[in-house]
């Protein structure tokens, strides 16, 4: 599903920062993987790069045959809109939308009509163990359950490649053990693959296999 290949970043300044040197690896459908490595060695701009919401200086993204580096930011954005899904560790769960509406956002962003929007929403909401919380905002709901929603709300879409950021970052260690198990489940039961980006070591344990970013590049270990 997704190749990476030899794919360079820097930033320039006073000084040239080199973040990211020949990093390369291979996704297939059905994979949960894991990138850990310390804060600052560039885990977020690894995924900003595989989802094209930044440009490498060389490499490439291969997204199930299409060159990602190659497209432009129409094409990206489409690409995105359609096959991807993201989980962030702040939430950004919209705090004036209902918890109904926060999860369907990308079907409505890809025209699904209203009974199928409806009917899988309330699929999602169930899978990850919110079905009496549709009507729900935001304010009422835990940290655990806003990370839920957010889970919910990337997978409504049937997105082929997820992309979790840090997503246990913001919760007690029984919240985290919790939405990480139920992100698994999801991800596995919908065929989608996911890159979990952590520094957390109890985190990565929940991937098939894990990396290591550093300086030198990316490891498996």
């Amino acid at each position: 599903m997704l190749s990476v290949r030899n794919l360079c970043k820097s930033f320039s300044g006073p000084r040239e920062k080199i973040v990211l040197r020949d990093i390369g690896f291979e996704l297939a459908a059905g994979d949960f993987i894991a990138v850990m490595g310390e804060s600052g060695i560039g885990k977020s701009t690894l995924l900003n790069l595989i989802a094209g919401l930044d440009r490498a200086d060389s490499g490439q993204v291969l997204f199930e045959g299409a060159d990602l580096c190659a497209l432009d930011d129409d094409a990206l954005t489409l690409l995105r809109r359609k096959h991807m899904g993201f989980v962030f560790q702040a939430f950004h769960v919209l705090p004036y939308l209902t918890v109904e509406q926060n999860v369907a956002l990308p079907l409505a962003l890809n025209g699904v009509d209203g009974a199928t929007m409806r009917a899988r929403v309330a699929a999602m909401l169930e899978a990850v163990k919110l079905g009496d919380r549709g009507k729900s905002l935001p304010r009422e709901l835990s940290g655990g359950e806003m990370q839920r929603v957010a889970i919910a709300r990337a997978l409504a879409h049937g997105p082929r490649l997820v992309f979790a950021d840090e997503p246990t970052g913001n919760l007690d260690p029984e919240s985290a053990r919790e939405v990480l198990g139920l992100l698994r489940g999801c991800v596995k039961g919908e065929g989608a693959a996911v890159i979990l980006v952590t520094h957390s070591a109890a985190a990565a344990s929940s991937a098939d296999r894990t990396y290591v970013l550093t300086q030198g590049g990316l490891r498996p270990v």
